[in-house]
């Protein structure tokens, strides 16, 4: 767990890196490290980002680390790829199961006509919900140890390398940046090096699907999506380093944030986790012990209306 983190909303119009880097560590002599491999193929493409923070910065590389290792390791590549095809087909399992559960749940909150009766339907419904999540992350976190287990890949020598070279670029750094991207390419890489366990306890800025992985559980969400289920589901378990905290990026565009019976659902689902709304401008600060915020940031209270957060 961190005790000196600062998790932000989107960064591609209102950048607050800089102010965010100033507060972790204002006197650092370590340059920043970035992970950008959520960016994929334009991992490197981050001249914006370095402009914006003003020191020294330097990429992990993570995403062209890992196509290294499977240029030379095929073997362990062919077995992520094997992974990743049986973790989407559980993910459509899941979704398909989700779907049963969430309609009948979020129709026992559309009705008002019997609240004495309706509020232990509710609380049964949203038990089984849980519960299948519950089923689901442990189902997921079971085939990541089973791979871990045979293919022990911190053992392979083109992990090996690679890792011994991050473990070098981390040491003298001053602070860690995490952006977003595609949530399960960068889970899924960080993850490879074990990167968090690397830098341990030390200052550290994420931003969107950077502040996801970071979360103990990564949910997955779109009101209106252009294809596949509205209803957010579990996708598997994060890093674990942000405890309870649910990141919900770019939250104003996603959720229909005006129905409030939809998102009392949500926020009581995750409960007595921050379902935290991470738009532009947003700021949680976690310091090993509480969460706090700068002034306009927002969660989604268990009443379903979004509250800004005492500063």
């Amino acid at each position: 767990m961190l005790t000196a983190a600062i998790v932000l909303g989107p960064q591609r119009r209102v950048k607050t890196v800089r102010e965010a880097v100033a507060e972790l560590v204002p006197d650092a002599s370590g340059p920043l490290v970035a992970v950008t491999a959520g960016w994929e193929e334009r991992e490197s493409e981050d001249e914006e980002l370095r402009e914006h923070v003003g020191r020294p910065l330097v990429n992990l590389g993570v995403w062209q680390r890992i196509e290294r290792i499977f240029a030379a390791d095929p073997e362990l590549f062919e077995a992520m790829r094997q992974r990743h095809a049986q973790l989407r087909r559980m993910q459509e399992l899941y979704r398909m199961r989700l779907l049963g559960l969430m309609d009948p749940l979020c129709e026992l909150h559309r009705r008002d006509d019997d609240p004495e009766l309706l509020e232990p339907e509710r609380e049964a419904a949203l038990e089984l919900v849980q519960t299948l999540d519950r089923q689901h992350e442990a189902r997921v976190q079971a085939v990541h140890e089973e791979f871990e287990s045979r293919w022990q890949p911190l053992q392979r020598d083109a992990v090996a390398k690679q890792r011994a070279e991050l473990e070098r670029e981390l040491a003298g750094a001053s602070c860690l940046l995490v952006a977003g991207g595609h949530v399960a390419v960068l889970l899924h890489r960080l993850r490879l090096f074990d990167l968090p366990g690397l830098w341990g306890d030390r200052p550290l800025v994420a931003w969107s699907a950077g502040a996801m992985v970071l979360c103990e559980r990564i949910v997955l969400f779109h009101d209106s999506p252009p294809q596949g289920s509205h209803y957010p589901e579990v996708m598997e378990r994060g890093f674990g380093l942000l405890p309870g905290f649910v990141a919900l990026p770019h939250a104003v565009h996603r959720l229909q944030l005006d129905d409030e019976r939809s998102m009392r659902v949500l926020a009581r689902r995750f409960d007595p986790a921050h379902a935290a709304l991470l738009d532009r401008g947003a700021q949680f600060e976690w310091d090993g012990r509480v969460w706090s915020a700068t002034a306009g940031s927002r969660i989604l209270g268990r009443d379903g209306l979004p509250a800004e957060v005492p500063a």
